[in-house]
């Protein structure tokens, strides 16, 4: 199992996870239509043309779940009980079909559960960033870790 248990983790640990992943169009109109979101910005390349950005933006909730699924493997693959909330997210550069993005992850706060013994939260932050190294996406995420098993 890749994943670590809530044991393995320490505060200022940092990941820099290898696998990256290009954004596609289809990604894109894709999350739209299965979030319902009919934003021009988003889906209308015509619309999206007059935009100060002159093409269309990738939807940021898109983003911002795949900066997290991109950090999955090397962090809480099999060992995650629950996401417990994220905070803080921002976006401070916009994504684009056709950029790559890849993760880093660092390793901000440890305690364990005061309700559920044998796990403990994990606040992690994420930070997305583009084929530029242009941050994209940075958001703190908490999640219910399993420790390991006696």
């Amino acid at each position: 199992m890749p994943g670590l248990w809530f044991e393995q983790f320490s505060v200022g640990q940092r990941f820099a996870h290898e696998i990256r992943r290009t954004v596609i169009e289809a990604d894109n109109m894709l999350f739209s239509a299965l979030t319902y979101n009919p934003a021009a910005l988003h889906i209308d390349h015509d619309y999206a043309a007059t935009t100060e950005f002159g093409k269309p933006l990738v939807n940021s909730l898109f983003t911002l779940g795949l900066v997290i699924g991109l950090s999955v493997q090397d962090t809480t693959f099999g060992t995650t009980v629950a996401n417990l909330g994220m905070s803080e997210t921002t976006f401070p550069k916009p994504v684009f079909a056709g950029d790559t993005i890849r993760v880093e992850t660092e390793v901000k706060a440890l305690r364990p559960s005061s309700s559920r013994p044998g796990q403990g939260i994990v606040t992690f932050e994420h930070l997305g960033l583009n084929q530029r190294d242009e941050i994209v996406c940075r958001t703190l995420r908490a999640a219910l870790m399993m420790a390991k098993p006696a």
